[in-house]
């Protein structure tokens, strides 16, 4: 009797098992499985370049969605190596990237005070200062063609050396980012559509 209890414990087991595989193979992995493939996945996604911590960012603007690009509402801190400043009708706005900052000017708004993030040190600078590598192969914000600033001209010719892309001033990268403007924003309606599909 104790064989057949055995041998009937040992089927129920096996059959548990195969029912398990089943159905994670279905897509209904069980926890212990789950937890398993957990192990081999990386925890988190790779970060990107103009990322920082909430702790390293600097936030210029006031208000309940300081954090946030007052005119495409992305994450300050997630782009802050691309973020503009600027004082506009006597508030200081904080933006994702010049992308936005252009898109500002282009709605007729006479903005001033500009300032940029340099891309080493994470603190804002005067534009007039700024050394800006342009095209370069480092993803970029809300553009395809990434515009990335410094304050030392040897650091910019440096990451330029490394990433490819131009070195302009403020005023050139600026033209650049309204010259871009039309099709950037045609790349970013694209992404949107993709994004509401999934």
């Amino acid at each position: 009797m104790k064989k057949v209890w055995l041998t009937l414990i040992a089927v129920m087991a096996f059959a548990s098992a195969a029912n398990a595989e089943m159905k994670c193979e279905a897509g209904k992995c069980g926890s212990a499985m789950m937890k398993d493939m957990s192990k081999e996945m990386p925890k988190k996604m790779p970060k990107m370049f103009q990322s920082v911590s909430e702790g390293e960012a600097t936030l210029l603007q006031q208000g309940a969605n300081k954090a946030a690009c007052p005119l495409c509402n992305m994450n300050l801190p997630k782009f802050f190596k691309t973020n503009h400043a600027a004082t506009v009708d006597g508030q200081v706005k904080q933006y994702c990237s010049i992308h936005c900052l252009a898109d500002e000017i282009a709605m007729g708004h006479k903005v001033s005070d500009v300032k940029v993030v340099d891309v080493n040190s994470l603190k804002f600078i005067d534009v007039a200062q700024a050394t800006y590598v342009v095209g370069s192969d480092v993803k970029g914000t809300m553009t395809m063609s990434s515009k990335y600033a410094f304050a030392s001209k040897k650091r910019a010719e440096m990451f330029a050396q490394e990433h490819g892309g131009t070195l302009m001033t403020y005023e050139e990268a600026l033209k650049a980012a309204t010259d871009d403007m039309a099709k950037d924003k045609a790349m970013i309606a694209e992404k949107k559509k993709k994004m509401m599909q999934h």
